[in-house]
């Protein structure tokens, strides 16, 4: 503020000094003394006239140091306008859970394997996760945290319980808890990895052959994944 006040009352002086000539305010038209450039110092022949060319080279100094300054921050702010849309379409994150029902209901088991289609969706930024068909398409390449949840509830103690499922990426399971066994009622397990995908791959869960899982709206099963950092 005080820089923009400086500058208004320098360009006011210059608007007055336009008026002056070399021989100074208030020429004497009838005895003129000539100034030779090329002999005479300027400052020491008229005082005034020189105080007025230093006033008007400081305010061009000065234009100069704004403009150059303007110019940088245009610069700057061009570089955060061009990051903060990099990092809003970097923006990736869903997670969801199987389903959202008021009672217990299981999904499986099937004679065949089959990819879990979780229904309740808490967070989809980005609508890299299709509901329909279950399956997280990677929208940009980079390293993802993919987290995964399964339940199971063997109705009573003695029957069989099988807690499991493949977190898998282009139809590859990865990585995949697993719970079988005749001991427990009911269980649980959780994998979290880091994974770097690329751009188009499609990661889902993958519900193994005799595997079941059961949930209610208290969402014990949930199949997470973000975008840490983008490599492309």
């Amino acid at each position: 503020m005080r820089a923009i006040i400086l500058l208004c009352l320098l360009e006011s002086a210059f608007v007055r000094a336009v008026d002056y000539s070399w021989t100074g305010p208030g020429k004497n038209t009838e005895n003129p003394r000539t100034v030779n450039p090329n002999t005479d110092n300027v400052c020491l022949t008229d005082q005034a006239s020189c105080g007025c060319c230093l006033m008007q080279q400081q305010i061009q100094r000065m234009k100069m140091f704004f403009n150059m300054s303007l110019n940088e921050l245009e610069k700057e702010l061009m570089k955060a306008k061009t990051v903060l849309n990099n990092v809003r379409a970097s923006r990736s994150a869903f997670s969801v859970a199987l389903t959202n029902e008021d009672n217990l209901n299981c999904f499986g088991p099937f004679r065949d394997d089959r990819l879990i289609v979780y229904k309740h969706v808490f967070i989809n930024l980005g609508d890299g996760y299709n509901a329909d068909n279950g399956i997280f398409t990677v929208p940009r390449s980079g390293v993802y945290s993919l987290a995964l949840t399964v339940y199971s509830d063997a109705g009573s103690p003695g029957n069989s319980l099988a807690a499991c499922a493949g977190l898998q990426v282009n139809n590859k399971v990865v990585a995949g808890p697993r719970e079988k066994n005749m001991q427990d009622q009911e269980d649980s397990a959780t994998i979290v990895v880091a994974l770097h995908l690329k751009a188009g791959d499609q990661v889902a869960v993958n519900l193994p052959i005799g595997c079941f899982l059961c949930d209610d709206k208290s969402h014990y099963n949930t199949f997470t994944g973000f975008l840490l950092y983008a490599t492309d």
